[in-house]
């Protein structure tokens, strides 16, 4: 399964025809992604059969969320879901680094239905082994967990994203989703060692490696093919 980050409807429509599985909809991805609009939601939902996974972040100062940005965060949720969204990436951390399980207990709460992605906030905890840990009780709803393994990116994170991966399947919990940093030229030495069954990317699959740029099909027809020779 290869996950790809869109920002509107063209990008979505082509990331379809190239390949991709599922989408992951965000704005401003210079900030490392917002919450997208309502129209480009509705948009891309009407236009594509793969699954969209929506990101809730009001803003880019850490994933530390006051009462506020919590409200901020709820309403955006209940309009995307008017406008067909039901699966989203959402995640968030107390000030002393764990997971925000308040957070989480509210959104659940309030919308039993969601399907949820638990971001890269994973990756500013203080102990992902841990931060793990508190969310298996939560698999219901957090299908996976987006992580380059506490590290920048994927390839320095690669020890720990093995750990997480094992402990994923010894304790029957989210999967663990890696991200960042993946490109088709250090996939496979990823893949060999993590073998996650799915694989989150950004810029990697782009052309010259940039946002500015449309997805690569050859890099992708590249991954797969590598994901597909170095299945466990």
């Amino acid at each position: 399964m290869l996950e790809a980050i869109v920002q509107n409807l063209e990008d979505a429509i082509e990331a379809e025809r190239v390949g991709i599985d599922r989408l992951e909809l965000v704005s401003c991805i210079e900030r490392d992604g917002l919450t997208p609009s309502l129209k480009t939601t509705k948009e891309i939902i009407e236009h594509v059969k793969i699954p969209v996974q929506v990101m809730i972040r009001s803003h880019a100062q850490g994933f530390c969320y006051s009462e506020s940005d919590v409200k901020d965060m709820m309403q955006s949720i209940e309009q995307l879901k008017s406008v067909g969204a039901n699966r989203f990436v959402i995640g968030g951390l107390t000030a002393e680094r764990t997971i925000d399980v308040q957070l989480l207990d509210k959104i659940i709460t309030e919308y039993p239905t969601i399907e949820i992605t638990f971001h890269r906030a994973f990756d500013h905890a203080i102990d992902v082994k841990q931060a793990y840990l508190t969310l298996i009780p939560y698999k219901k709803h957090i299908k996976r967990i987006l992580t380059s393994g506490g590290a920048p990116n994927c390839l320095a994170g690669v020890n720990m994203l093995l750990e997480l991966v094992l402990l994923s399947e010894r304790k029957n919990g989210p999967l663990i989703m890696p991200g960042a940093g993946i490109t088709s030229d250090n996939f496979a030495s990823i893949h060999k060692k993590v073998q996650a069954t799915e694989y989150h990317f950004g810029k990697g699959v782009r052309l010259m490696e940039s946002f500015d740029n449309i997805l690569d099909r050859e890099r992708i027809t590249r991954i797969k093919s590598l994901f597909n020779i170095y299945r466990s």
